[in-house]
């Protein structure tokens, strides 16, 4: 392929040559190659293109002249340097690595070869690559053409162009290029062979090598342990979920986690970061040789597996929110919102960043969007040390490959990058820096992922069949050893003890494929791995010491952070209470109060009962109404406010009061239109002081069953068990409110002062019969201090519960 590129796409020998090479190729039985299956593939292009190079030469006198007028084309300039190169592969060539007998013009039109002195091209050097004078080189992860001066004077140039996913290397001598055809051409980019992705918009991501703390990572004999209650009266037992496992990455490397489900790469990854409790596992993780300190909080990223985002917000209200929250304080708002746009470019989501994020129910961005957005709301802080849990899973095979390519971009900037990957195709495998393979909560193989592999080959496991490293190295993960080759020794040992067979296929069970490859790291790799453990990082001492800061750093004061929060509060929730579902609600029951109580006059005894029922029904409906809509508010928002608080974005008092006060202006808005609509229409009294105290009442009602709702919610955290409580709660508190019966027994009277039905009826009497009776249904007239005081308490004493209990709940991941 990689000389195919170089030669006019439309001349049919070189479609011919193409064909020939990909036919070999194909004949290979495996992505990774022997070596003397590819030694044949090189004799097999050297022979190609000595046949090429004849017919060419052949063809060449039947070839049109051209126009003398009409300057050459690139691919004729590369046909005629080409040929001439193979014609006199050992012949002289100048300095720039131009044969000697390359022509120098055609036509009228006559262009010039270029002699330019050469120059150094490259996507990403690495020190200590550097060539002599006259090298052109341009560097990409997945291919590389280098000419090195060397070489060209000896009359042989080299052109190289090996791919990572294949393997593969193909060699052919007597070839140069002037550096602008390198420069426009650009060979072997990473652009060309992943195909674009639609969603990623043009620009391909480019990040910010910004000064960061790197962060050397290090895990020795990690183990985790839980404790499982199969049964009410059984005692616990231990469950192992980590065992033994070790490892290390390096700013700049891509570590993967793989293994099958339940392997136990998820607890890993949330041990690495920090987000478990340390009493439970067993072992040492360490940051530039020195342990876990809240000051890393804000240098770590954590990407979920789920993204957790709000539905109703744009992508670029998301970043902005929160880059506002994480970014340190010395920034000013446009420089933190400034930051924010920035990584909308990079990640490229240009194209959406006024489109919602959607969910279940909400249209919005694509899967692939979502995903960038959530690592966009880890890498907005800079971090140093970035963990990602399964970002691929739920993305097609183009959009995975770009997420990966983004992870390295990321890591080339500086950054140490974990990720979990499930089943990763064979070209995100090989974008691997670094692999941990995980089996039944066992290290199965730690090291270079291109080595993972010749690894498994040396200890007697090859596939037979040509397959995905990933899925192979899977399959043993999992003791499925179905077209892999059987080791040896695995098959002495099952057959002396007799046992560890299956009895269908007369393989060794799973459980044996798995010992055996726990045995066989331990004695064969385990050792040496451990050793290099022990190497102190290249780093001083007062970088490693900036880990172990212990003050938290808030990236703004607790005003901000509720202001901030407050403002996300009312543009997330103001969808969800002006749907036209609730609106319709509310003012189809006014309507329906207002036909059934038309008018109705409180002059006769029985017009005044009347009233009276429609009195003590608004002080139901609109205790009933907030308390259901407010127990949603803790158990939706949970899994949102353990990521944010595990991350330290903000203070959980600053949370709970924006969260509690941003409700208010929207719940004022449907009870003013219900009583506009109910209050004419059933004709209480048209007097502006009545009017305003019965909205005052209405709202102390919303208040104090909305402080029962949060607290139920956050009690319980449950929305099954919360809604049944609550139900049981409401009706209760009903049924006490004093229209239903009159005289309660004395053992259970105390129950009517904690309902807020009780209070809001009892203060709607006083306030519209004020002067005109002096008890109604048992009730004294008086000025409702009382049912006040009450109301304000139950408004700060729901609120204090579940407060408190928010406050006791553990941060998970």
């Amino acid at each position: 392929c990689s000389i195919y590129y170089y030669i006019h796409e439309n001349c049919q020998v070189a479609i011919e040559l193409k064909g020939i090479i990909l036919q070999k190729v194909s004949q290979v039985s495996s992505l990774y190659i022997a070596s003397s299956v590819k030694t044949n593939i090189f004799q097999t292009v050297e022979t190609l293109l000595l046949s090429f190079s004849f017919r060419k030469a052949n063809m060449s006198t039947e070839k049109p002249p051209l126009a003398s007028g009409l300057a050459r084309t690139r691919s004729e300039q590369l046909y005629e340097t080409l040929a001439a190169a193979i014609k006199s592969p050992f012949g002289s060539m100048d300095a720039n690595g131009v044969p000697a007998t390359a022509p120098a013009s055609i036509g009228g039109g006559r262009e010039t070869l270029s002699r330019k002195p050469s120059r150094r091209l490259m996507m990403s050097a690495s020190p200590g690559r550097s060539g002599g004078a006259g090298t052109h080189i341009r560097k990409s992860r997945s291919a590389q053409l280098k000419l090195e001066l060397e070489e060209v004077s000896s009359g042989a140039a080299l052109s190289r162009a090996s791919s990572a996913s294949l393997g593969l290397s193909f060699s052919f001598t007597g070839f140069a290029m002037p550096p602008e055809e390198i420069s426009d051409s650009k060979p072997f980019s990473d652009d060309e062979m992943i195909p674009e992705d639609n969603e990623a918009g043009n620009k391909k991501p480019r990040f910010q090598a910004e000064p960061t703390l790197p962060i050397f990572l290090k895990f020795k004999e990690v183990t985790y342990k839980v404790s499982i209650r199969k049964l009410m009266t059984s005692a616990p037992v231990d469950k192992e979920i980590l065992s033994g496992i070790n490892g290390s990455v390096s700013p700049g490397e891509v570590l993967a986690l793989m293994g099958p489900s339940g392997s136990g790469k998820t607890t890993l990854l949330s041990l690495l970061g920090g987000r478990i409790s340390q009493s439970a596992s067993g072992g040492s993780v360490t940051y530039n040789d020195k342990p876990y300190s809240k000051y890393l909080k804000s240098k770590i990223g954590f990407v979920t597996q789920d993204d957790v985002l709000f539905p109703h917000l744009t992508v670029k209200e998301t970043l902005t929110y929160a880059a506002r929250l994480r970014l340190p304080k010395t920034l000013t708002r446009e420089q933190k919102e400034q930051r924010a746009i920035e990584v909308i470019q990079e990640l490229g989501l240009e194209r959406c960043q006024d489109t919602m994020i959607g969910g279940a129910f909400v249209r919005g961005v694509s899967g692939g969007e979502r995903k960038r957005v959530s690592i966009g709301n880890e890498i907005i802080i800079n971090p140093s040390l970035l963990l990602l849990d399964e970002p691929t899973s739920g993305l097609d095979s183009t959009t995975a490959l770009r997420t990966i390519q983004m992870l390295h971009d990321i890591a080339e900037a500086g950054k140490t990058v974990i990720t979990t990957i499930h089943q990763p195709s064979s070209r995100l495998f090989h974008r691997f820096d670094k692999l941990i393979l995980l089996g039944r909560g066992n290290l199965l193989y730690f090291g270079k992922s291109s080595e993972a592999l010749v690894y498994f080959s040396s200890i007697g496991c090859s596939p037979l069949i040509t397959m995905n490293p990933a899925e192979f190295l899977l399959d043993l993960a999992n003791g499925n050893i179905n077209d892999i080759s059987v080791p040896s020794e695995l098959e002495d040992r099952v057959q002396v003890g007799n046992s560890g067979r299956e009895p269908q296929t007369g393989k060794p069970s799973p459980a044996a494929v798995h010992e055996y490859l726990v045995e066989a790291y331990e004695t064969r790799v385990a050792e040496q791995e451990k050793k290099k453990l022990s190497d102190p990082v290249p780093l001083d001492e007062e970088a490693k010491a900036k880990v172990l800061r212990l003050k938290r750093q808030w990236g703004a004061s607790w005003w901000e952070q509720y202001c901030i929060l407050f403002s996300r509060g009312l543009k997330e929730r103001r969808h969800e209470y002006f749907s036209w579902l609730r609106v319709t609600q509310v003012l189809s029951t006014a309507v329906i109060l207002g036909l059934l109580w038309w008018q109705s006059d409180i002059r006769t005894p029985r017009g005044l009962q009347d009233q009276a029922g429609l009195l003590f029904f608004i002080a139901v409906f609109w205790g009933f109404f907030p308390v259901f809509t407010a127990i949603f508010a803790f158990p939706q928002e949970r899994a949102m406010l353990n990521k944010e608080r595990a991350a330290d974005m903000y203070r959980l008092s600053a949370y709970f009061l924006a969260r509690t006060t941003s409700d208010l202006p929207l719940d004022f808005i449907l009870p003013s239109l219900f009583l506009l609509v109910v209050y004419f229409m059933t004709g209480l009294r048209l007097s502006p002081y009545p009017f305003f105290l019965s909205m005052l009442t209405v709202f102390l009602c919303i208040i104090a069953s909305q402080g029962l709702g949060l607290a139920i919610g956050a009690i319980l955290m449950d929305l099954k068990k919360a809604t049944t409580l609550a139900s049981v709660t409401v009706m209760t508190f009903m049924l006490a409110g004093g229209f239903f019966v009159k005289k309660v027994p004395v053992f259970i009277s105390w129950i009517r002062y904690l309902s807020f039905n009780y209070h809001t009826y009892k203060l709607l009497l006083k306030v519209q019969y004020k002067d005109f009776a002096q008890s109604i249904n048992g009730m004294r007239i008086d000025n409702g201090l009382t049912e006040v005081v009450a109301l304000v308490a139950m408004i700060f004493g729901y609120r204090l519960l579940a407060y408190l209990s928010l406050r006791q709940m553990k941060i998970t991941t």
